[in-house]
């Protein structure tokens, strides 16, 4: 997350309303055609969950403001299959190839997701555990402090997932997951580079000046690489 995407416990933006418990789940039948084709492209193996999320972090900021959030997914899937040579600008627009021909020769049809196997896909996720040289420098029950400045420490404005508003606060370790691939890297091709992750919990008071309720705790997974031993505890 960064810039304009890094909205996080920002004022001004308004209360969060909740749905109401029978809310359907897709307010309208294209929100869950947008998520399903954002799913069924990511089975072409051709970027991963972290690419996936900087492409919508790269919108721009205009588009970004005013897309909702199915219109911010189905803008940046067009441009990962672009960027990506899976189809062409033309093709978006309707004036590539006849569509059932393309869909017949494309050199990925033998990768497309089909519907009977969409629920053993969905079952098995995509774990992003894995093993990693670097020993973890934290335990549980350690007071850390998260760096400063933020963002992303390997590629200017690039992807993060340590958010704006917990960038220089003060925590606490309550959970060590193992190492895990770090978004910093493997959005941006420069390797899944796992380290060690943590679950850190933080006081409302320590992130926002006036929270509505201080004792509140906020808990974020963050990367080895996003902390520091809080000298002060």
């Amino acid at each position: 997350m960064s810039r304009l995407h890094d909205m996080g416990g920002r004022f001004g933006d308004g209360a969060v309303v909740p749905d109401a418990p029978d809310a359907p789940v897709f307010d309208t039948d294209w929100h869950a055609r947008a998520l399903a084709v954002t799913l069924a492209c990511g089975s072409l193996g051709k970027w991963n969950i972290d690419v996936s999320r900087h492409a919508r972090e790269r919108l721009s900021p205009k588009d970004y403001t005013r897309f909702s959030y199915y219109e911010k997914w189905i803008s940046a899937l067009a441009d990962l299959l672009v960027e990506n040579g899976v189809l062409t600008r033309e093709d978006l627009m309707g004036q590539g190839e006849n569509e059932l021909h393309a869909l017949a020769t494309h050199v990925l049809a033998t990768k497309a997701l089909k519907a009977e196997a969409v629920a053993g896909v969905l079952a098995k996720g995509g774990p992003a555990n894995r093993d990693s040289d670097i020993a973890a420098r934290f335990a549980v029950g350690d007071a850390v402090v998260t760096r400063h400045p933020g963002g992303s420490a390997l590629v200017n404005g690039g992807h993060t997932r340590l958010p704006g508003y917990a960038v220089g606060a003060r925590g606490r370790v309550m959970l060590y997951h193992g190492a895990h691939v770090l978004p910093d890297s493997s959005a941006h091709g420069l390797g899944e580079a796992p380290e060690p992750l943590y679950a850190v919990a933080f006081k409302a008071s320590e992130l926002w000046s006036h929270p509505e309720h201080p004792d509140d705790e906020v808990i974020l997974d963050l990367w080895q690489s996003y902390l520091l031993p809080d000298q002060e505890c």
